[in-house]
């Protein structure tokens, strides 16, 4: 067990990436829908567009940030975490907690997704590039 742990080990400053790349994915993809069609969320354009920029402007923040300025990470994920409390206070608050549409009118809009984005922007706001350097515990 131990030998498995020491090969853990010796790629877990590396993990970070799992998450800035999933993290910067997803909102790269959520971003290009807004500038293809901004009217389409029912908003005032510019906001819509201000939106995608942050979107796409934090994604690549926090990319930039994986490979030196700790400062691009934290202001990537600002932008971030703005977004989605926007987006909690704004549309998902109202219909709860559930993202599982399980045919219950409704259920399928609630916060459970933008509130685990909040959180993971929120991580790498406080710890910036400090997740990539710390040591797992043996």
């Amino acid at each position: 067990m131990a030998m498995n742990m020491n090969i853990l080990n010796q790629y877990a400053r590396h993990a970070h990436w799992l998450v800035r790349l999933s993290l910067a994915a997803t909102f790269i993809y959520h971003s290009i829908p807004k500038f293809m069609n901004p009217g389409m969320m029912g908003m005032p354009v510019i906001m819509v567009i201000m939106v995608g920029l942050a979107e796409l402007g934090g994604a690549l923040l926090l990319l930039w940030g994986g490979f030196g300025p700790d400062w691009a990470t934290r202001l990537g994920s600002a932008f971030f975490a703005i977004v989605m409390l926007g987006a909690i206070m704004m549309v998902h608050l109202a219909y709860g907690w559930n993202s599982i549409n399980m045919g219950m009118g409704n259920m399928g809009k609630g916060m459970e997704f933008q509130t685990l984005i909040l959180v993971i922007s929120l991580y790498f706001v406080f710890k910036g590039n400090s997740v990539s350097t710390e040591t797992a515990i043996v």
